[in-house]
């Protein structure tokens, strides 16, 4: 059994509260230094790409070089991904760390969240990052997200402010009318930093109304580990309502050979969603 990407939450704690995420219900965790190592020697057999994140955001923890460090020795590459606000935080040095092969940036939380920053003072050293790696690490991807498309076109008004800026910095001619009109999945600004387009997704809920039955990513692709060591099916399952087992009590081996997680992959080769979360969730749709 492989998987391309295991998720493991280094912290729940994201720092914001964007409307298109729900709260947080779990208590606030991160996960230890020698639990996440455990952890790592754990996925060694099954995957050599982690990513920090499911629900928080690892650039809340002050010592995620730490963490970088260990992923570097166990010879596994991360995807990271943030908000943005944490960069300052942070010495953008240690964002070019040699385990990171990937970094995400979710550019539409700016605008969904009352932190008081303002627009310049926000993409700072997102636009500080992205010269650091044209200049350090030409390896390094950088995904800057604008995941806020919809029917109603909601946030043209944000977004022709952030293609204003972003066509200055990169020297790159930006038309929001084009994005509309073309839906185009991404656009290059640079070598290995691209803008990336997608529309707003529900998070799975048990009370939302939807209902419907298909395939999915989930323990097929990737699965998900949260901070506090619940192992879960797949990257949505933030607050473990599809706990499989706890890797502070079981081996990741017997976790992903009990009946209920047998019962979710077989569901899946044949299209039918057997948890109830996968029956709510409208994001196996693509699949």
């Amino acid at each position: 059994m492989k998987f391309y990407r295991v998720y493991v939450e280094l912290t729940n704690i994201c720092g914001l509260a964007c409307s298109f995420c729900p709260p947080k219900t779990l208590s606030t965790h991160s996960m230890s230094l020698p639990f996440f190592e455990q952890v790592l020697d754990e996925l060694k057999p099954y995957t050599k790409e982690i990513a920090y994140h499911m629900g928080g955001d690892a650039l809340t923890l002050s010592n995620l070089e730490a963490y970088l460090d260990i992923t570097c020795k166990k010879n596994f590459k991360v995807m990271l991904t943030t908000s943005g606000y944490y960069l300052s935080k942070h010495n953008l040095q240690t964002l070019l760390h040699p385990a990171i092969k990937q970094i995400n940036i979710s550019l539409n939380s700016y605008n969904k969240n009352s932190m008081p920053l303002s627009f310049e003072a926000y993409m700072e050293p997102i636009i500080k990052l992205c010269a650091l790696k044209s200049e350090h690490n030409r390896d390094l991807f950088i995904n800057l997200r604008l995941w806020n498309m919809d029917k109603t076109h909601s946030e043209e008004t944000f977004n022709e402010k952030l293609f204003a800026y972003l066509g200055k910095v990169f020297h790159t001619p930006l038309h929001v009318k084009t994005l509309y009109e073309q839906k185009p999945r991404s656009i290059r600004l640079s070598e290995k930093i691209r803008l990336h387009f997608d529309d707003y997704f529900e998070w799975p809920s048990l009370q939302s109304n939807h209902q419907s039955d298909g395939p999915c990513q989930g323990l097929r692709s990737h699965f998900g580990i949260l901070s506090n060591g619940t192992v879960v099916p797949c990257c949505l399952d933030k607050e473990g309502v599809m706990a499989l087992g706890d890797l502070h009590v079981n081996s990741l081996s017997d976790i992903l050979n009990t009946p209920r997680t047998k019962a979710i992959i077989e569901g899946f080769k044949h299209d039918r969603a057997v948890e109830s979360l996968c029956q709510k969730c409208t994001y196996k749709k693509p699949f």
